[in-house]
């Protein structure tokens, strides 16, 4: 089945190992074609772009995705997991789920996993700073100093 794919001006997207970029107005692509990886420059993340633990997670798995050879990324990927469950064990099931899909070769929803664990990192940090503002921290080093 084809995919459809309209693209905005000077947006890019990455279609198997090539990134196309489209001119100055939208346009619309059909693509056909079996097991090719197809990312959109929104679901693109850069070295510089992942900041986060869940992030860096999402990269590896992306490079699994295009990557002609997955396998390469699995250290990486497995090494950055360890460590976001022995930092946040509740994070287990979506990570599990990043797991299945990666063994059984559907990069493409270990892909959307992985953008669970972002809004998951996410929604953790926003519980945090709600319960300890910054505005008091700040204060408490300043008067300790």
């Amino acid at each position: 089945m084809a995919l459809k794919v309209e693209l905005k001006p000077h947006e890019r997207i990455i279609v198997g190992n090539c990134v196309i970029t489209n001119t100055d107005q939208r346009a619309r692509l059909l693509i056909d074609g079996e097991n090719v990886p197809i990312l959109r420059e929104r679901d693109i993340l850069t070295p510089e772009t992942a900041d986060t633990a869940a992030k860096l997670v999402y990269l590896a798995v992306q490079l699994m995705y295009i990557s002609p050879d997955p396998q390469s990324q699995h250290g990486t990927y497995f090494n950055l997991v360890r460590d976001i469950v022995t930092a946040v064990p509740s994070a287990w099931p979506i990570i599990e789920s990043i797991n299945n899909n990666i063994m059984s070769g559907d990069l493409y929803r270990a892909l959307k996993d992985a953008r669970k664990l972002i809004a998951y990192e996410d929604k953790l940090r926003e519980q945090f700073e709600s319960t300890h503002p910054k505005d008091g921290v700040a204060a408490d080093v300043s008067s300790a100093a």
